[in-house]
């Protein structure tokens, strides 16, 4: 039997968090879905169905079969990426069927034979075929549908994987003036760890994690749940509220609550970021803020997709696609989505959706300086963190460049209408 973990039709749904990115790249808890995946899932043969443009860049990274037909021709579990699996569910393989939260398919089990009849060349047709030929079960299961769906979800799945992580205790360099409230056997921190005086962590609401080589300089408070990546520092007087998840080298000072950062991004200054996505390589300027609740506390809705979503959610922050980065002061509106490689600049309170690859200045949309000084400045940022802009990665940029055109050309005929 093979496995294939696989992006159906709904990643548009996770934009721009997912343009860069397979779905199952993103975040949740301790790890990315995918990472979640490999720990989990049995050690059969693996590989992965994402959209064409992903292809090359998925190879690269991972060194698995990527969009392979082959798999077809042989028993096969199917897995949708979407699924935030926990180590308490259970996948059976008796018999041949799909499992289903609602209409959605969460994994399919098929023979060599049912599969080899069921696929003509297209993925989507095929998964079609599977979820009406096929007998099926219901399951209630954690599917990602929309960004914030992440955020939901980010809390019990931090205590689900401090729990089967199965650690607890003090490895690194703890002061004897940091301060644990709460249960101690709620917290790990781990080797190359140090943790400086006048740090208090809180695991009163929940589990706190700190991972291999990470800093948590003075005068800092943590609430649980949370989980603090390899090599990320806390800067000092930083308030970190529950549910937050951070990746690696990341950078965090302010007020955080209820985020996910997904890793090589700078929070370094004051400012409060709540309920939000923070994609990577993102900087975010001194005192940068969003608003998470609106004034009325009705639900919060996003612009995806062209249009606003109700995301029957009170409390909703902002999702900040990678590479961009906001000036100092930058005040983020309730549910404001920021597209991938943008630069916004402070006034005021600013829109609630920034196309991808744009600049914001002086209350109008622009080009700003090009694609090619955009993928320079990305060269630039990730030296920095010793990481490398891999052919493959610039190739998915150029392409998201011009699959997202029309959008940017819109914003700024309209930005110029309103500036006559």
């Amino acid at each position: 039997m093979k496995i294939l973990i696989y992006e159906d039709s709904k990643w548009v749904n996770l934009t721009p968090l997912s343009l860069l990115k397979c779905v199952f790249e993103l975040r949740c808890g301790f790890f990315s879905v995918f990472e979640k995946m490999l720990a989990i899932l049995p050690g059969a043969e693996k590989g992965l169905w994402v959209r064409d443009y992903l292809k090359e860049l998925a190879k690269k990274k991972y060194g698995i079969s990527v969009n392979d037909e082959s798999f077809f021709d042989d028993d096969i579990l199917l897995i949708n990426g979407r699924w935030i699996m926990t180590d308490e569910e259970k996948i059976f393989l008796e018999e041949e069927k799909t499992v289903k939260s609602g209409k959605d398919i969460i994994y399919a089990l098929l023979k060599k034979e049912t599969a080899s009849n069921l696929w003509h060349g297209n993925f989507e047709e095929f998964l079609q075929s599977v979820s009406s030929n096929i007998y099926e079960q219901q399951k209630e299961a954690i599917l990602i549908e929309y960004p914030w769906h992440f955020i939901r979800h980010n809390p019990k799945i931090l205590t689900s994987d401090f729990k089967h992580a199965g650690k607890q205790g003090i490895k690194g360099d703890f002061s004897s003036k940091a301060t644990i409230v709460g249960d101690e056997k709620d917290v790990f921190i781990s080797e190359k760890t140090r943790v400086h005086p006048f740090v208090v962590i809180d695991t009163q609401t929940g589990p706190v994690y700190i991972d291999e080589g990470a800093q948590v300089f003075p005068f800092t408070r943590i609430e649980g749940p949370c989980y603090i990546g390899k090599n990320t520092d806390i800067m000092p007087g930083a308030n970190i509220r529950e549910g937050c998840s951070f990746g690696e080298v990341c950078k965090i000072g302010g007020e955080v609550e209820e985020s996910i950062f997904h890793s090589y991004t700078n929070k370094y200054h004051d400012g409060f970021i709540g309920h939000s996505y923070i994609g990577e390589f993102v900087n975010l300027g001194a005192l940068t803020t969003n608003s998470d609740l609106k004034n009325d506390y009705s639900n919060v809705s996003v612009y995806l997709n062209g249009k606003p979503v109700d995301t029957g959610e009170l409390k909703v922050g902002s999702f900040i696609g990678d590479h961009t980065k906001t000036s100092i002061g930058t005040l983020l509106n309730t549910g404001t989505v920021v597209g991938i490689m943008g630069n916004i600049t402070a006034e005021n309170i600013l829109p609630k959706y920034f196309p991808s690859f744009m600049w914001y200045v002086n209350g109008k949309f622009m080009k700003g300086y090009g694609l090619e000084m955009m993928l320079a400045t990305a060269k630039s940022v990730m030296a920095r963190r010793k990481r490398q802009l891999m052919p493959e990665e610039e190739s998915v940029i150029r392409y998201v460049y011009e699959m997202t055109a029309f959008e940017r050309k819109e914003s700024i005929q309209k930005s110029r209408k309103q500036k006559q």
